[in-house]
């Protein structure tokens, strides 16, 4: 069975949801607009690459080219 890759956004919303801190720290961290984080993460809004970039940053996250060959 084949793995389906997720997106950035569902990538990044499944790491805010699974974090150990809570929405309020996370966008106390990032600066990100608490009003902001929680569209997000509900789906109600996106987010812009500057923000992204500040949410993985505080979650330790990092982007990587995918292995050749792989979907």
């Amino acid at each position: 069975m084949e793995k389906k890759i997720k997106g950035i956004e569902s990538q990044l919303r499944q790491a805010i949801l699974e974090s150990k801190m809570n929405r309020n720290q996370i966008s106390k961290k990032s600066g990100v607009d608490r009003a902001q984080l929680c569209y997000f993460v509900q789906g109600k809004r996106t987010l812009t690459l500057k923000s992204a970039e500040k949410i993985a940053e505080v979650l330790g996250l990092e982007l990587r080219q995918k292995k050749k060959g792989r979907n």
